[in-house]
């Protein structure tokens, strides 16, 4: 079985996805002993023959695997093929649904972040909000998986959710489903010269996009920006060639990520290119908060690292597993957990996230109400953090920000880049000071 990394999506989906085949048949098999072949088999049998209802064999077998893989982790999952076609569309940044990111947190579907521009985002869905029922049904019990497939539908049908969020009563919201086409980059010159660039998810048109939009920039600054800004707040992720090639456009050379893996042949490392930089000596700020993960701590943690920008906000999500996507040639796909990826100085990201070179909270009335904390460490068989590499690489800092337990409820989805954005107007602060101190 050969490995090609392709992707890394975000917590709905896998961090890193990686696409190959794998015939059904005794090689699949060939780790388990006859006794746990003869006690699954005898299992399935007596549920066939004496349960209340009758059960297709097929389906047997599919939660079977279901139940076997959901048991590793919070990422790791078996896809049918209706699930893995889905998984293939997500890919693409064009699905039908509602437009949010979930995650299980201790049996219950939680909101990471509702993607910009979609109908779960103009409902007002936050960060943090619970899911507790889908047109009435309650989600106790189920996974992450099966909350995707009962929230998606036919374009334009009604869907309902009941949300609880930890200081208010349980309420409900009424969607119309849609097909989501993300446009992952806005971008804004701000009247300081400075350039706003928001990225709320990494797909494959993202790194096309960013570029357009740098280049825009440029142009409406008169050739040369005196500063930007990259908010990756509520950002849950994406592709993870994206996050290298967004990364690229602001190094010039380096590593930006390494992938280690259970064996040393599964590692890779991820490099930028020399003179890549598209805004060089241009001074640059990300903002992050609680949901920040995947792909955007990626990059943030390459930034970061290599001192090419300054950090602001809050601690971000500490999503730092790799999963890989394996078809099974016509029965759909398992979502495997296969290793932990390393900022360039080798930290782990898992469990802990990116701390910020200055932490700047959004104002009380701007944060979500009520909203629960969003931490990787908090989800039920999440890895801990397992320690930096023993050597750092790609020429990156090797004292890297402390990690603290702070908590910060996450801005609402509809300020974010607006003028009554208090986290980006300190942003933009910054970055004039900073630039007025180099004139």
């Amino acid at each position: 079985m050969t490995r090609s990394p392709l992707l890394a999506l975000g917590l709905s989906a896998a961090l890193l996805v990686v696409i190959a085949g794998m015939a059904i048949g005794s090689s699949a098999t060939a780790g388990l002993s006859p006794s746990d072949l003869a006690l699954i088999s005898s299992v399935m049998e007596l549920v066939k023959q004496d349960y209340v209802h009758p059960i297709p064999e097929d389906r047997l077998t599919q939660d079977a695997l279901k139940g076997m893989l959901t048991r590793l982790d919070p990422h790791s999952a078996y896809l049918d093929e209706r699930e893995y076609r889905e998984v293939r569309d997500d890919m693409s940044g064009k699905f039908g649904g509602i437009g949010v990111e979930i995650e299980d947190q201790a049996g219950i579907p939680i909101v990471i972040s509702p993607i910009d521009g979609t109908p779960a985002a103009e409902a007002g869905l936050q960060p943090g909000d619970r899911i507790v029922a889908v047109d009435g049904k309650g989600t106790d019990g189920m996974d992450a998986t099966q909350v995707v497939n009962a929230v998606r539908g036919k374009p334009g049908s009604a869907i309902t959710l009941t949300i609880s969020r930890e200081t208010e009563r349980p309420f409900d919201v009424t969607l119309n489903r849609s097909v989501i086409q993300v446009h992952t980059v806005v971008s804004k010159l701000q009247p300081s010269g400075i350039g706003y660039l928001r990225i709320s998810q990494f797909e494959q048109d993202t790194p096309r996009d960013l570029k357009q939009a740098i280049t825009t920039l440029q142009q409406d600054a008169g050739g040369k920006l005196k500063g930007l800004v990259l908010d990756l707040r509520n950002d849950p992720g994406g592709l993870l060639n994206s996050a290298v090639e967004v990364s690229r456009d602001f190094l010039d050379g380096g590593t930006i990520v390494s992938v280690r893996g259970r064996n040393r042949s599964d590692d890779q490392v991820y490099k930028a290119r020399a003179h890549g930089d598209l805004v060089p000596g241009t001074p640059i700020a990300v903002i992050i908060n609680g949901a920040s993960a995947s792909a955007s701590e990626i990059v943030t943690g390459a930034l970061q690292d290599h001192h090419r920008a300054i950090v602001l906000g809050t601690r971000s999500f500490g999503k730092g597993s790799v999963q890989s996507i394996i078809a099974l040639n016509g029965h759909g796909a398992l979502r495997l957990t296969t290793g932990l990826y390393y900022t360039p100085s080798g930290r782990s990201i898992q469990g802990e996230g990116i701390t910020p070179d200055v932490t700047m909270e959004a104002p009380k009335d701007e944060q979500v109400t009520g909203a629960m904390p969003l931490r990787e460490s908090m989800l039920h068989g999440a890895f801990t953090n397992p320690g930096p590499l023993a050597k750092t690489n790609g020429g990156a800092s090797e004292n890297p920000a402390p990690q603290r337990e702070e908590y910060s409820a996450p801005i609402k989805t509809k300020l974010i880049g607006t003028p009554e954005d208090a986290q980006l107007q300190e942003a933009l602060g910054y970055l004039a000071r900073t630039t007025a101190q180099r004139s």
